[in-house]
C-alpha cells in the first residue's frame, strides 16, 4: 500500500485524534466544512483535535475491474488519472483548511479501498473520531455498492460521526 503524506502544517501538542475521509464528491467537502465549522472555530485556535485528512486512492487494478486483453496497456494511464484526482482531492482540502484558518492539519492519501483504508487510518493514528460524509444512497444502491460509512461504523475502532448534507427542498 502507497501512502503519500502532506502536512499543511506539523501536528502541534499531543491531542485527540480525528480524521476526516474526503474524497471528490460534494458530501465528503460538505462533511470537511461541517467539521472544520464546528470544531475548529478561529475563534478558539487552540483546537481540541490534531486533524488527519484522508484520501483513499483506488489501486489501478480496482478501478478498471476485472482485467481482459490490453488491460495492462491501460494501467499507467489509469494510475496517472487517479494521482492526478488525489492531487485535486488533496489541494481542495488544503484550500478549504486555509480559507478556514485551520492549520496544524495532515492530508494524506492512501491507496486501497476506502473503507479499509479509513479502518487503517483510525488505527495508524489512534483516532478518537472519524468523520465521513454520507451520499445518501438509497437501499438498492447502497447494497450494490457497499457503504463506506456503514463500514466504517461498523469496524473502525473509535467513534465515527456520518455528516450528512442537507437536502433542499423544491
Amino acid at each position: 500500500m502507497a501512502t503519500t503524506t502532506t502536512p499543511v502544517t506539523p501536528p502541534a501538542v499531543e491531542k485527540p485524534v480525528m480524521v476526516v475521509g474526503i474524497d471528490d464528491s460534494e458530501q465528503s467537502i460538505y462533511a470537511l466544512e461541517w467539521i472544520l465549522d464546528h470544531f475548529f472555530t478561529p475563534n478558539a485556535p487552540n483546537f481540541l483535535f490534531n486533524l488527519f485528512i484522508v484520501h483513499a486512492k483506488p489501486s489501478p487494478t480496482s478501478a478498471i475491474g476485472l482485467a481482459g486483453p490490453g488491460a495492462a496497456d491501460v494501467l499507467p494511464y489509469v494510475e496517472a488519472d487517479l494521482k492526478k484526482i488525489a492531487g485535486r482531492v488533496i489541494e481542495k482540502a488544503k484550500e478549504i483548511c486555509l480559507s478556514k484558518s485551520v492549520t496544524g492539519v495532515v492530508l494524506e492519501v492512501m491507496e486501497g479501498d476506502a473503507r479499509n483504508v479509513l479502518c487503517e487510518a483510525v488505527e495508524k493514528h489512534h483516532a478518537s473520531i472519524l468523520v465521513v460524509g454520507s451520499h445518501g444512497y438509497g437501499a438498492i444502491k447502497r447494497a450494490v455498492l457497499g457503504s463506506v460509512s456503514d463500514y466504517c461504523a461498523h469496524h473502525a475502532h473509535c467513534s465515527v460521526m456520518i455528516v450528512k448534507k442537507p437536502k433542499i427542498k423544491h
